[in-house]
């Protein structure tokens, strides 16, 4: 990997024969785990400057029409999450001659406060081009990272590093985003979005509705003194082509009981055979990734893809030798007169991918000249521990990226379109709404992590008659699967709020997967517990998982900050008041300055005594308070009603549900034109 300086450059053709499409990515670590920040991309023209606000991309704008841009969201990694980017160089206008990757924080929060700040690009094989570290980001709250840049008929990478004081606002005005006052507009938009919300109960056409989306404001202008003359620019609205997403309530059937069963486009209780379902899963999924291009292209994106015409193909029969081989399926993207291939492996219920299968289609991709090798399967797949070791020839010219995708990302991203952002009309919507249907029956076997392996009922038994010994090889297989069934939850919570929830991982900056890993292990063999934390947004604080395989109670918390002013008493009424719908059995404990612990009871007896949360001694300062709720823990391995694993995940989305919601949220999260203008 190519290791940048601030100033350097390089060529990318100099480092890869495929960085036609690239991936960056930018990444932080956050010592609390709560500290994040927005990533942007402007796309300016020879005079450095966007033509339109369009050209400016973000979270609420984050892809671009010709698929020249796309902000994929978060990632999990070892040490945080990280950002990343989709750019198709060949799809960039022509009048674009440099694209600036940038990221800013909110809140009056600087960079300064994160760690291990940088930023990596990949090219469309998934090969690892070059890193460009920041160690010097002081107190700005805004950073250009890096651009990409044209020369001739080539692009080339600068590390740029520059960091700007005045947050969001001065970045953008440097690079001339019409600044304004848009306050009609932001208006507009909140009555736009109630309008929806009401709207959802209405009879909508097939089982979708469509719901128009006003963009707000990217950066307002800040106010004009007194004594400045000249016309106010009247606001203008921001709008978006409409979008179309599943009402939230459903319609009333014209069923005469509930023995009629709707008909459905992919039928599930055919299958009879492992076999029978990993071919309709397959064909079902890649039908709709070619009929939706939204779907289509969210999915590949992520693995290098161009944006483009794209054709989905399944049991493709391909020579290997003595014996041709056939592939699930074949993903194929065309651009420009260039086409991108991918070949598909699936597996379905909780089957494993079988190394020497996928050994045999990356060898053939790489002789046939294919881009990736992509396999589906029910497991997650983490950071150093792969689910395939794939080998891959270095000495071949064409090299071919291995990338893996769980059935739960895809139902993930299937319910982000459909349920909160919106596809491109009915017929998309109801395609992934049917998608959603079969992915989630009980017979399609494609339902995500769903067995904590082998290895969980001997460590579950060596933690209850103290046996089980630390470097215990069984006990690192269940944290690994504790790990994926994590990241599985975040996807499920994620997809079903429309926010970002996201595993805290709270490393040391450049810490080694398997050596984490190792030190969970050891915890596991001393004190019996399986312990994660998440980061949810828009919740006041982390949800905090515990699980203790000794008693076998599993425990969902959340620490909320006391307020800043205000009298303790009052503090105490209001969180009762806050929690009037919240299980009778919620443990609430009141975190005191200096001391392990304060006054603590269940939610049942400090109802009619909200005074008993408070300490005798006056003088004892209020931290916080601990909101904490106990479920008895599934004892299986596998996903059934009695397992361990959906038992973790009904704690969960109960303690979100019944508590968490209820909670004051933390200071809102500014919108970019009001975060800019206080910048």
């Amino acid at each position: 990997m190519h290791e940048m300086v601030k100033g350097s450059n390089v060529a990318l053709s100099a480092l890869s024969e495929n960085a036609s499409s690239v991936i960056v990515s930018l990444s932080w670590v956050s010592p609390t785990g709560e500290g994040d920040a927005d990533v942007s991309v402007l796309l300016l023209d020879a005079n450095g400057k966007v033509r339109s606000d369009s050209d400016f991309y973000f979270y609420n704008n984050p892809v671009a029409a010709d698929g020249s841009v796309q902000l994929l969201g978060k990632t999990p990694t070892e040490s945080g999450d990280e950002d990343r980017i989709s750019f198709d160089l060949t799809a960039v206008p022509s009048g674009i001659d440099r694209i600036v990757v940038a990221a800013s924080r909110y809140e009056g929060a600087g960079f300064g406060e994160l760690e291990d700040l940088k930023m990596t690009l990949v090219d469309g094989g998934g090969e690892s081009l070059l890193r460009f570290a920041i160690d010097d980001a002081g107190t700005v709250s805004a950073i250009i990272f890096g651009e990409l840049y044209r020369r001739g008929e080539e692009w080339k990478f600068r590390a740029v590093g520059q960091g700007y004081d005045t947050a969001l606002a001065g970045l953008a005005a440097d690079f001339g985003v019409d600044i304004d006052d848009d306050a009609s507009a932001e208006e507009a938009l909140n009555v736009v979005t109630e309008s929806s919300e009401q709207a959802d109960t209405a009879v909508p056409a097939p089982a979708v509705e469509q719901e128009q989306q006003v963009t707000p404001g990217l950066v307002p202008a800040p106010r004009p003194s007194g004594d400045e003359v000249g016309p106010k620019k009247a606001a203008r609205p921001r709008t978006a082509k409409k979008k179309v997403t599943v009402p939230r309530a459903a319609r009333k059937s014209l069923a005469d009981n509930e023995s009629w069963k709707q008909a459905r486009l992919f039928p599930v209780s055919v299958l009879k055979s492992d076999r029978d379902r990993e071919m309709r899963a397959t064909s079902v999924l890649l039908s709709v990734m070619a009929q939706v291009p939204e779907f289509g292209r969210r999915l590949t994106a992520a693995f290098g893809a161009p944006s483009g015409r794209m054709e989905t193909f399944t049991e493709v029969s391909l020579p290997h030798g003595d014996t041709p081989r056939r592939p699930d399926g074949v993903v194929r993207v065309e651009r420009a007169g260039k086409l991108w291939t991918a070949l598909v492996e699936t597996k379905t219920n909780g089957n494993a991918l079988k190394p020497e299968q996928v050994q045999a289609y990356v060898d053939i991709a790489a002789r046939r000249g294919y881009e990736a090798v992509i396999t589906l399967s029910n497991d997650v797949a983490l950071e150093g521990s792969p689910l395939v070791d794939v080998k891959i020839d270095g000495r071949r010219k064409h090299k071919v990226a291995f990338w893996h995708l769980s059935w739960a990302e895809v139902t993930h991203q299937a319910q982000m379109l459909i349920r909160h952002e919106g596809v491109g009309d009915k017929a998309h919507a109801w395609l992934l709404q049917e998608l959603l249907y079969y992915l989630r029956h009980e017979n399609s076997g494609c339902h995500g992590f769903q067995n904590m392996g082998a290895a969980w009922v001997p460590v579950r038994n060596g933690i209850d008659d103290e046996t089980l010994c630390q470097g215990d090889a069984r006990a690192l297989d269940v944290v690994e699967s504790w790990e994926r069934l994590i990241r599985q939850i975040c996807l499920s919570l994620g997809g079903e709020l429309g926010q970002k929830v996201l595993p805290v991982q709270r490393a040391k900056r450049g810490a080694d997967p398997r050596t984490r890993r190792s030190l969970l292990t050891d915890q596991l063999c001393l004190d019996g517990r399986l312990q994660a934390e998440l980061r949810i947004e828009g919740a006041p604080g982390i949800l905090a998982i515990s699980a203790d395989l000794r008693t076998g109670k599993l425990r969902n918390s959340i620490e909320i900050p006391a307020p800043e002013q205000g009298y303790p008493l009052t503090w105490a009424k209001r969180l009762i008041r806050r929690l009037a719908e919240a299980p009778a059995d919620l443990h609430i404990e009141t975190l005191v300055e200096g001391e392990t612990g304060g006054p603590r009871g269940t939610l049942e007896r400090l109802r009619p005594e909200p005074a008993d949360m408070l300490p005798k001694n006056n003088d004892i300062h209020i931290t916080g308070f601990r909101l904490s709720l106990f479920k008895s823990m599934g004892s299986s391995r596998g996903n059934a009603e009695s397992g361990f694993i959906r038992s973790v995940d009904d704690a969960v989305h109960r303690f979100y549900t019944t508590v968490v919601v209820h909670l004051d949220r933390p200071t809102p999260r500014q919108s970019t034109k009001e975060r800019a203008g206080t910048g």
